[in-house]
């Protein structure tokens, strides 16, 4: 049992099992701001647009409801969501704007990295010394 549990905390340790962990955790807290941009931003200003009091409510209706005389509803209706879709659409839209722009930006960056020149390495003290000294008896 030691064994397992020192060869399970070896693999959590890891350097790659970490870092997918904060992935993980950034991209649940990415989502939930997307989503908030989507629902609290854009689509109130498309129901605006569009003259809906929300964007869910905006469904086409293949097939009403049939009532009773009862008042009871028989058949349920069929609707098509498209309000719906249309915010997954938008919420997919903007996660990919965001990654392009990410990947765009660390391309950049590594791009800069490569193309710096690279220093060139201070020579050892002796060898500059003796290089000095090789001059001097030159002239």
């Amino acid at each position: 049992m030691k064994k397992l549990f020192a060869e399970f905390k070896e693999f959590i340790s890891r350097g790659n099992v970490m870092d997918m962990a904060i992935g993980v955790i950034l991209a649940t807290a990415f989502g939930k701001i997307t989503a908030s941009l989507v629902n609290d931003v854009f689509m109130p200003f498309l129901s605006w647009i569009f003259g809906a009091r929300d964007m869910t409510a905006l469904n086409v209706v293949v097939r009403p409801a049939e009532v009773d005389a009862a008042g009871e509803v028989v058949k349920e209706a069929i609707t098509i969501g498209f309000g719906t879709f249309v915010g997954a659409i938008i919420d997919l839209i903007l996660v990919a704007l965001v990654v392009f722009a990410v990947v765009k930006a660390l391309n950049k960056m590594k791009k800069k990295s490569e193309e710096a020149p690279a220093e060139p390495e201070k020579p050892d003290p002796q060898i500059e010394l003796l290089t000095e000294i090789r001059d001097l008896l030159k002239k």
